[in-house]
């Protein structure tokens, strides 16, 4: 299994980090306190325990965060992933692959002592897509690359009349499980909102569809009645407990009229249309999108893919 060995950071650049063995990660910064943190999409630097070890064979005497890296891990060839693979470390950070290697302008004390250094081959660079404590010995595991939609149903936001600020929230929140591929504002039509529907997985075939809007009481509310039409079956949970989380903070939750269902391998889930409840309810969605949707495509426990990069 990979995971983290070393958890380092410095004050100053230019200077070898120190193994603080547990630091929190900023979403879209990197590591708190590290001077590295915040710059551009090379905000958290990883090189593996085997590089470093290659160069110990060479006869330096170094360790982890000798060669500036924030993360040290072990088990995982870090230097062959592919950039925009995403990460999760431990329970609750996710990265993003953003660069491999680097160039380097000036020669660090390492390589003048051999001649050589590992880094600028072997070290990868990420950005942090969700916040967390990294800690020595956390796991790595590597995620499969999902495909998300979304579907705003909207009379007013069709005519551009309104501005999808739930879209754009639902494509935010996400981001760390993957991206977001297919975008639309409809009118509150039932038929314009199940051709949409079908579009995105039958055509597109995305993993995920997040509708917003439509799911209350007006006449024009029609989401959950279009999603009826073509899902193929119901997955009742899912609305029950997002509705039951909603009843701690307002009575008015128990009139969405929402449901989740599935359409061949994709995973059909409405939401309410106000931007506070569609983060409330992505926060209840977020611990278990990762799970369902591994099982819905055959994607969780399989080892193809992470076999190439796991060692």
């Amino acid at each position: 299994m990979a995971r983290v060995v070393a958890v380092c950071t410095s004050e100053k650049k230019g200077e070898r980090k120190q193994n603080r063995g547990k630091a929190r990660a900023l979403t879209g910064l990197g590591l708190e306190g590290d001077a590295h943190a915040g710059y551009m999409h090379r905000q958290i630097s990883l090189l593996a325990l085997e590089s470093i070890e290659r160069m110990r064979f060479q006869g330096l005497e170094v360790g982890p965060g000798d060669f500036a890296e924030n993360i040290t891990t072990e088990g995982i060839e870090l230097h062959t992933l592919p950039v925009g693979l995403r990460l999760r470390i431990g329970k609750d950070v996710y990265l993003r692959v953003t660069q491999i290697g680097k160039e380097c302008h000036t020669r660090c004390a390492i390589y003048r002592q051999a001649g050589d250094c590992v880094m600028p081959r072997e070290g990868i660079f990420a950005e942090v897509l969700n916040s967390g404590d990294i800690s020595v010995g956390d796991p790595i595991v590597i995620l499969p690359p999902y495909r998300f939609a979304i579907l705003t149903a909207s009379d007013k936001g069709s005519r551009g009349e309104r501005e999808d600020t739930s879209g754009a929230l639902i494509k935010k929140i996400l981001l760390p499980l993957g991206d977001t591929v297919c975008h639309t504002i409809v009118p509150d039509e039932e038929e314009k909102i199940v051709e949409e529907l079908r579009r995105f997985s039958d055509i597109d075939k995305v993993d995920l569809i997040l509708t917003t809007g439509g799911t209350g009481f007006s006449p024009r509310d029609v989401t959950p009645e279009a999603t009826r039409k073509v899902i193929e079956r119901e997955v009742p949970g899912i609305p029950e407990a997002l509705r039951m989380e909603s009843l701690k903070k307002t009575p008015r939750a128990m009139l969405s009229r929402g449901i989740a269902g599935i359409r061949s391998k994709t995973l059909i889930i409405n939401l309410p249309g106000s931007p506070k409840a569609v983060e409330e309810h992505l926060m209840v969605l977020f611990p278990v999108l990762e799970h369902a949707l591994g099982i819905l495509t055959g994607k969780e426990g399989e080892c193809g893919e992470e076999s190439h990069y796991i060692k």
